[in-house]
């Protein structure tokens, strides 16, 4: 049985949430008949760039765009010919996929020089998609150099990478690069959606942002939670995300900031409690809550960011971070980053103590009392 992240890896730019502007560009790029010989790609991990790197391996070699002008003027693969299959199925010889992470010396570089120079066995075009190619060598990046200046017009050489300044500027100016945002919540929530409906999983839609919110704006890394709590429970629901993750969600770190900024110092350790009794990595939600508190502080004083919080949080969550930093009043602005700092220093100790709530609670009391 494929992997969730597998079965549902995009099939056509249109598939790509989150990257408008780079799918517009491509396909644009793509009907006029100008695709680069060469790209790079950057940006965070999960968000589509080995997914963009195939799809352009698939409409460069799309046997329906060479026979159809009508067509190829979509910008777009049929997902049909032989062609678009083969490269979907991981089966095309054309198509070459290096991993820079584990293949990074000078003598991969020197086989890719040699193999680029062959023509293609079956297709229009050779594409090779090199991943993390800021783990190459000096030495493998100059003999990539060459091959970079001067391409055979058979060949599409596409770079993917994580960490763009690692990659030299000589490389990074012989390549059309290509930004990709870390993809909104809401972007991963709606495939989430999509997904739970094809497979006919019952879902809710907190549990479905809960594990939007883990994944850290990475669809792989959304779908492959997915699938693993899926390998435990039937229904997608937010506790049993809590449960399997052992992380909290937002509403319930919402509870406790009400308590704390109420100055309720007993009922606020009472809820620290059930929260380590019900076996949640306290320490997270530590962590959880000080980035809760980063965000009112920053919504008190820059009510603006709003319109940044939007892209990575909910309506519901907007909301409750207002009512919040609305009760931030004068008397009560310092107390609060009194106690901020005090968390943080609390989270520093509590990854390496035996006592981990310990750290948590004597935060709590000492600015509360």
């Amino acid at each position: 049985m494929l992997a969730i992240y597998r079965k549902y890896r995009p099939k056509k730019l249109e598939d790509l949430f989150g990257q408008d502007t780079i799918v517009q560009i491509i396909k644009n790029s793509a009907a006029a008949g100008r695709l680069a010989h060469a790209y790079l790609f950057y940006g965070s991990r999960g968000a589509g760039k080995t997914s963009t790197a195939r799809l352009i391996a698939k409409i460069a070699n799309c046997q329906t765009r060479q026979t159809d002008p009508e067509f190829r003027k979509l910008g777009e693969p049929c997902n049909k010919c032989s062609a678009c299959l083969e490269i979907d199925n991981g089966q095309a010889l054309d198509v070459i996929e290096i991993d820079a992470a584990s293949n990074r010396g000078i003598e991969e570089i020197r086989s890719l020089k040699e193999g680029i120079r062959l023509s293609p066995t079956s297709y229009p075009y050779k594409v090779f998609i090199i991943d993390e190619v800021h783990q190459l060598t000096k030495e493998a990046f100059n003999a990539l150099l060459k091959t970079l200046e001067e391409p055979p017009q058979h060949a599409i050489l596409i770079l993917a990478t994580t960490e763009i300044e690692k990659v030299p500027a000589t490389i990074s100016s012989r390549a059309q690069k290509f930004h990709f945002k870390k993809v909104s919540l809401k972007n991963i929530t709606d495939k989430l959606e999509k997904i739970c409906e094809a497979e006919n999983i019952k879902y809710s839609k907190e549990g479905l942002e809960l594990i939007a919110s883990a994944s850290d704006g990475s669809f792989r890394d959304a779908e492959s939670l997915l699938d693993q709590i899926l390998g435990l429970e039937n229904e997608i629901s937010a506790q049993a995300v809590e449960k399997i993750l052992g992380r909290i969600s937002f509403s319930r770190i919402a509870d406790l900031t009400d308590l704390l900024i109420k100055g309720d110092l007993e009922r606020s350790l009472e809820y620290v409690n059930e929260i380590n009794e019900e076996g949640y990595n306290i320490a997270q939600f530590n962590k959880e809550l000080i980035h809760y508190f980063r965000k009112v502080l920053a919504l008190h004083f820059s009510p603006t960011l709003e319109n940044e919080y939007k892209k990575i949080l909910t309506d519901s969550e907007i909301t409750l971070l207002k009512n919040h930093s609305k009760e931030l009043t004068s008397t009560k602005e310092q107390k609060i980053i009194n106690l901020v700092k005090s968390l943080i220093r609390a989270y520093s100790e509590m990854r390496y103590s035996p006592f981990a709530s310990v750290p948590l609670e004597i935060a709590i009391i000492e600015n509360l009392k």
